[in-house]
């Protein structure tokens, strides 16, 4: 299965819309927050029919889900835009969230910086954004996620040319 993760769009398209050019067909798009009103041009552009997506801190008026729990192949997946568990300080509350809830794969957002990360079975993973990058180099980014029924995923963080 070839997921698209992505956050961070802030409405703005233009990335997203040469990742979709790449990357498609993908079976499932998931967004960790900030489309800012985004969802549905994001749903309407993407060929594959499962686009999960969870509201960010800048999500205002949105009727989007704050997190999701997922099924991937048989490895469980919480997704948050990462905001209300002070991911800009660090990620100790988030992976204890995540173990909580027996996740196998924690997607967030909201700093802007790509993060891949596995702790004992544990993943977190960070796309780092599509409109408005922070790392180094500040390099429009996204990841895909390959994930087979029992086996480990894989994440390969790319780059927008």
């Amino acid at each position: 299965m070839k997921i698209l993760v992505v956050s961070d769009t802030h409405g703005r398209h233009e990335s997203l819309r040469r990742v979709l050019l790449t990357e498609e067909p993908v079976d499932m798009l998931i967004h960790c927050g900030d489309t800012e009103g985004g969802e549905d041009w994001i749903r309407s552009h993407t060929q594959c029919m499962s686009v999960p997506i969870v509201r960010g801190n800048n999500d205002f008026f949105s009727n989007l889900p704050p997190e999701l729990d997922l099924d991937i192949c048989g490895l469980k997946a919480f997704i948050t835009h990462g905001h209300g568990y002070g991911i800009s300080m660090g990620v100790e509350r988030l992976e204890e969230e995540a173990r909580d809830r027996g996740a196998d794969i924690a997607l967030f957002g909201h700093t802007h910086r790509p993060f891949i990360e596995e702790r004992d079975g544990l993943w977190l993973i960070n796309p780092g954004s599509l409109s408005y990058p922070r790392q180094e180099g500040h390099r429009h980014t996204y990841i895909i996620m390959t994930v087979e029924e029992g086996k480990r995923p894989v994440f390969t963080l790319k780059a927008v040319d």
